[in-house]
């Protein structure tokens, strides 16, 4: 693969026959540590996602949701493990529309049942073994690294009344800064009982319980039952090709398919004869994301609930391509909702010597998510009841024991019926407009790994507009200007914004390179 351009922030590849990457240095160390012990690609991707809970609790924590793809060798698999919303929730509950924090934005916690999933069916050691790293870490404590300490410094200002907050996140009243230790030992506690019940006690035992007890305390309606009722599924993937590549995404809840709609768009346009910095190639792109998104929040639900219009119906290609025709190469447009059928987060990836490979991706939405945690067993619960919405008839309104629309999504690229690569990028809306970026680099591009993840990005917010990365070119920025789109430039501390990718790409002759995004504090690792 060609190194070049050299983008800023520049970091080398990493190239090994075992591979971790992920946002966190601790946590990439933790998953290493478990392939060094003879785990496999799938107890890596359990202890750096476990680890992550401890020392990125900025992004995700025990209370948090997760999907994964994974290759076991002969097949792709796909894990939803998002948990759905009290049975008690109505739409008469929320008048004001879906809160952002608070206990009425949780939903059942599914990040524990995908480690017990995942390592049920294809880890190679016990959970509790592979737990370990993530116990020592909330044990002993970590030094915090800086770009979590600013997010934590930003979460205490509006976290800290949030029940719970204040008494885990913020010892001495205030959020640690870089280079000083934290320490979590009920997350310590918490995550041995976890390894020792295989989550048994998470959703029907102690744990369960006490967080049950703590949101009903504080207003919640979750229930025991609501917590016992959840299984994390084995969903399978959604793909699209393009070209000799094909893009697999996880089926909805999540905004994986918008990613597959854009590529499909992009099929029937002409971005392979443009560079990838070129003004006419990301013009392309950002239309074709618009067109995309536009009719994700339209039809995108829990999968159950998309009745009028399903996942066949936004991916056909003669759909696809009518879409594509609306594209005008010469000027930007607030494209309209399509009619498909007539009448933030934490991400990680692993790959193995056998080969095996692991995209997953896990993540309490809003940062610290509710900003509700359980005192003593150091949960901090997501806030992912805030994914739906309140309007009378949508397939994502807000109703009981339903998964709302995610945002976070792990990406895996396959070629010729092998392996290729996985990937993804934190990074809430951004995340599948992230997919397509990374894809195209590396496949279309044939940028490194690395240079794909630092390359500069630009995110589609809503119409017109368009956010940029100082980094990008003025040139560049000037050329989407002129073709009419409305284009900001964020400030380098917008790490959320722009997301964070980590890479995994399989070598032809076997082995991996890996590639870590420098917005965060992460690292590619590997032996």
């Amino acid at each position: 693969m060609r190194h070049d351009p050299i983008y800023p922030s520049r970091r080398s590849p990493v190239l090994a026959d075992n591979v971790v990457a992920t946002s966190q240095p601790l946590a990439a160390q933790a998953g290493l540590r478990i392939l060094q012990q003879g785990g496999n690609a799938v107890d890596a991707a359990i202890a750096t996602a476990a680890a992550l809970t401890v020392v990125e609790p900025s992004g995700n924590g025990l209370g948090s949701d997760a999907f994964c793809i994974l290759w076991d060798g002969k097949e792709l698999h796909g894990l939803n493990a998002s948990g759905r919303s009290p049975a008690a929730w109505t739409l008469d509950r929320f008048p004001k529309g879906m809160p952002d924090l608070g206990v009425d934005t949780v939903t059942v916690p599914g990040a524990v049942s995908a480690w017990v999933s995942l390592s049920e069916r294809f880890g190679q050691l016990d959970l509790e073994t592979v737990l370990t790293p993530a116990v020592r870490y909330a044990d002993e404590g970590f030094i915090v690294s800086p770009v979590i300490a600013k997010l934590w410094s930003n979460a205490a200002v509006l976290l800290g009344d949030q029940p719970g907050f204040a008494e885990t996140f913020l010892p001495e009243g205030r959020a640690p800064k870089a280079g000083e230790r934290f320490r979590n030992p009920g997350a310590a506690d918490t995550t041995r009982e976890i390894g020792r019940t295989r989550g048994e006690s998470f959703y029907k035992g102690a744990l369960a319980e006490k967080i049950v007890n703590f949101l009903k305390a504080n207003g919640g309606a979750m229930t025991l039952e609501d917590m016992s009722s959840h299984e994390a599924e084995w969903c399978g993937t959604l793909m699209q090709p393009f070209d000799d590549v094909d893009l697999h995404e996880i089926p909805p809840n999540g905004q994986g398919i918008a990613a597959l709609m854009a590529l499909g768009i992009l099929n029937h346009t002409g971005i392979r004869d443009y560079g990838p910095d070129d003004v006419q190639s990301l013009h392309l792109q950002i239309e074709a994301i618009k067109l995309a998104y536009r009719d994700l929040h339209a039809f995108v639900a829990d999968r159950a609930e998309m009745r009028t219009v399903g996942e066949r119906d936004l991916l056909d290609a003669s759909y696809l391509k009518s879409r594509a025709e609306l594209i005008d190469p010469n000027r930007a447009i607030d494209h309209g909702v399509g009619a498909p059928k007539r009448g933030g987060t934490v991400l990680l990836n692993t790959g193995d010597a056998s080969g095996m490979m692991v995209s997953f991706i896990q993540s309490n939405y809003a940062g610290f998510g509710s900003g509700v945690v359980v005192p003593g067993i150091g949960v901090s619960l997501q806030n992912r009841g805030a994914g739906f919405n309140t309007i009378p008839g949508h397939p994502n309104c807000v109703a009981g024991r339903k998964r709302p629309m995610h945002t976070i999504i792990p990406g895996f690229a396959m070629k010729n019926g092998q392996p290729l690569m996985a990937f993804g990028m934190m990074g809430g809306p951004i995340q599948a407009q992230g997919h397509v970026q990374l894809l195209l680099r590396t496949q279309i591009w044939n940028q490194d790994v690395q240079t794909a993840a630092c390359a500069p990005r630009w995110r589609m917010v809503e119409g017109l507009k368009v956010a940029c990365e100082l980094t990008m070119s003025a040139k560049v920025r000037e050329g989407l200007s002129a073709l009419g789109h409305q284009v900001s430039v964020e400030s380098p501390d917008n790490a959320f914004g722009f997301g964070g990718a980590q890479l995994v790409h399989r070598l032809p002759d076997g082995g991996y390179v890996a590639g870590s995004d420098p917005r965060k504090d992460g690292q590619a690792v590997g032996f």
